[in-house]
């Protein structure tokens, strides 16, 4: 193999390498124009005027709220204005209902549809990657999710959805009780 470069060597061989006097003043040379190089490079500095619009901004999403550790992809959708996640009620019926399927009430995201304003389907989707979603009550629907059918187990890209009635509306009625548990029970 032939350098035409001395200053090239240390990056082929590993080994220590020892070089003779001319060889030393060619490698010290070729170091101070590469350095000479990267000094007089010259220096862009982009104004407002110069700058032109070649795509669409990146959507900044806030990052999202939510309850427990989302450790199994189970996550359920809530919509409680002026408080942080559910009445404390609707979220003891909630974990019961947890653990009755056998899911640690801690490893579910629970997100108050309320208190994230503004998150869409594919904000949420992105950030917590539901493999189960349940949506309780047709306020906690978030923007630009596909149409569901209520009380009905629904396929979605990457997930299985359940959109059935909020606790508010299941607290007294043990018929929508039993409606809920039967479709829960397959979620």
């Amino acid at each position: 193999m032939n350098i035409d470069n001395p200053a090239a060597l240390h990056f082929i061989m590993q080994d220590d390498i020892f070089l003779l006097k001319r060889e030393k003043d060619l490698y010290e040379r070729a170091r101070e124009v590469a350095v000479a190089e990267v000094v007089a490079a010259p220096v862009v500095v982009a104004t407002e005027a110069s700058v032109t619009a070649v795509s669409e901004p990146v959507k900044q999403t806030p990052p999202i709220k939510y309850r427990g550790n989302n450790k199994n992809g189970y996550v359920v959708l809530v919509h409680y204005p002026g408080i942080e996640w559910m009445h404390d009620a609707h979220l003891s019926a909630l974990e019961n209902t947890l653990k009755r399927k056998g899911i640690e009430p801690a490893d579910v995201a629970i997100i108050n549809m309320a208190v994230n304003d503004g998150i869409t389907y594919e904000d949420f989707t992105t950030q917590m990657k539901p493999l189960k979603l349940l949506l309780m009550g047709k306020e906690a629907l978030p923007a630009g999710i596909a149409a569901v059918k209520f009380n009905q187990l629904h396929p979605l890209p990457n997930c299985t959805a359940l959109f059935t009635f909020s606790f508010g509306e299941m607290m007294d009625s043990n018929e929508n009780k039993k409606i809920f548990w039967e479709q829960m029970r397959a979620l």
